[in-house]
């Protein structure tokens, strides 16, 4: 239990977050408009936005659910994360990066304006606002769940975790707009990256055996493997199967390219740094960084499971859910030396980079899609970011009504919204005849397919984007 935090892991605690602080009022400066509070004056160090592009799609679910892979699992999710280098980046650099750059949009739905007319712009933001809050709803229900997983919180401290740590996103961003949000999020990324960097040398020190122990445990026990190909000719064509090449491709062509192409935090990211270059440039660093770090963290998730399931080990932990094997093993085997205290901040780091982001983007959609833009005073701006942030903390607060499966909330909301977006885009990009009516009622026969899907069969939840793009 960890109702016991340490000193050292308080201090680490209110350390990270007075930084994060600084980094708000520091943003602050300088700050004339709307221009300056949403895409930072499109003078933004692309170096950092990369960084912080990481940080927002690295959320504090993968925090948890990579090392829950690569203990009870296997690396076969790590397909999934190449495929933002392999696949997503090439698309990104060819065809979305140059899109928005050229057009310098400050809303990535002022395209849809110019292409197809102001409904579509409108019915285009309102998809990625209802994607939004509702991710971001559950992500704060999600981290909230697992503090009291690991805390021990009683019910009312749990209430208060979850709208003291929305509440503190909320404000920086509030405070000192996307220019905030990007430095804060590079120093959660760094903190992400310590933590885990930390977590994964104390692991290797408890396995008999160091680095050559990890690795035969691992292979012995199947960790490692990452495709899954069956004898069975059949079998290879079962393309409803978890962590098979085909649910892999789906993860990362149906869940993970529209939250990339067309999200406006997203978006907002390609623009910033001001040049079609640097946007360029963005999207290759933050595939670097989710390469390397995710990585690191399956990486973590085998170590684990080496700790425990070798000759002198207790055995794998029976633990109430899965993905609390991380923070088990920091705060039985390393409590009182800070490091619980720093894996919290960079839970905290994972939960506020998403949040942060979500937040900006969707006051920046609300900003230029509905209210009139430049135009519109920074006071305006900054309030709207306020109660935006109220609305993801009521969201995450009703999230339990859901269901269990928080990634499967996101997964469905996500899919969803944003995959037809993502069809809208590309028709008008690569349809010339494509319109406006067209649009709509591809938009509307997409979701009917969708409905149909989920009500009347069991297809896997990673299928469902595909149920929405190719219909739209």
């Amino acid at each position: 239990a960890m109702n016991h935090l340490s000193v050292i892991d308080w201090i680490v605690c209110l350390a990270y977050l007075a930084v994060i602080v600084g980094l708000a009022l520091w943003s602050m400066r300088g700050q004339q408009d709307n221009e300056d509070y949403f895409v930072g004056g499109r003078r933004m160090n692309w170096l950092a936005v990369g960084v912080s592009m990481f940080a927002t799609s690295f959320s504090s679910i993968s925090f948890l659910g990579l090392p829950q892979r690569g203990a009870f699992q296997d690396f076969s999710f790590y397909l999934v994360i190449l495929g933002i280098p392999l696949v997503i980046t090439p698309l990104l650099w060819f065809f979305f990066v140059p899109l928005y750059a050229r057009l310098k949009v400050s809303s990535g739905y002022q395209y849809l304006r110019q292409r197809f007319g102001p409904l579509v712009q409108r019915v285009g933001s309102l998809l990625y606002c209802g994607y939004a809050l509702g991710w971001m709803g559950a992500m704060l229900y999600a981290i909230a769940l697992t503090m009291q997983g690991v805390m021990e919180l009683s019910s009312t401290q749990y209430f208060w975790t979850l709208v003291g740590l929305g509440a503190f996103a909320t404000a920086y961003t509030a405070v000192g707009g996307l220019r905030a949000v990007i430095w804060t999020d590079v120093l959660q990324a760094v903190t992400l990256g310590g933590a885990i960097v930390v977590a994964l040398l104390l692991a290797v020190s408890r396995i008999d055996g160091g680095w050559a122990g990890l690795w035969e445990l691992g292979v012995e026990h199947g960790r490692f493997t990452m495709f899954h190909l069956d004898s069975d000719p059949l079998a290879a064509w079962n393309f409803t199967a978890p962590n098979s090449i085909y649910s892999s491709a789906a993860f990362v062509l149906f869940m993970y390219l529209p939250g990339y192409a067309v999200a406006q935090n997203m978006i907002q990211r390609y623009v910033c740094a001001g040049s079609m270059a640097r946007g360029r440039g963005v999207v290759v660093m933050s595939a670097a960084v989710n390469t390397v770090l995710g990585f690191l963290f399956m990486l973590v998730g085998v170590a684990l499971f080496a700790v425990y399931a070798q000759p002198t080990g207790e055995g794998l932990p029976e633990l109430a859910s899965q993905d609390q094997i991380l923070p088990h093993f920091l705060s039985t085997q390393a409590a009182g030396i800070g490091l619980v205290g720093l894996m919290l901040a960079g839970l905290f780091a994972a939960a506020m980079s998403t949040i942060d982001s979500g937040i900006n983007g969707v006051a920046s959609v609300v900003v230029y899609d509905w209210l009139g833009g430049r135009q519109l005073p920074l006071r305006a701006s900054r309030s709207l970011t306020l109660v935006l942030g109220v609305l993801v903390i009521v969201a995450a607060l009703l999230a339990p009504c859901l269901g269990d499966n928080v990634i499967n909330n996101i997964t469905t909301v996500a899919g969803t919204m944003l995959g037809g977006l993502m069809a809208v885009f590309l028709l008008g990009m690569f349809a010339p005849r494509a319109n406006a009516p067209g649009v709509l009622i591809g938009l509307m026969a997409g979701a009917a397919c969708l409905l149909v899907v989920i009500v009347a069969t069991d297809v896997p939840k990673w299928w469902y984007g595909a149920f929405t793009i190719f219909p739209t």
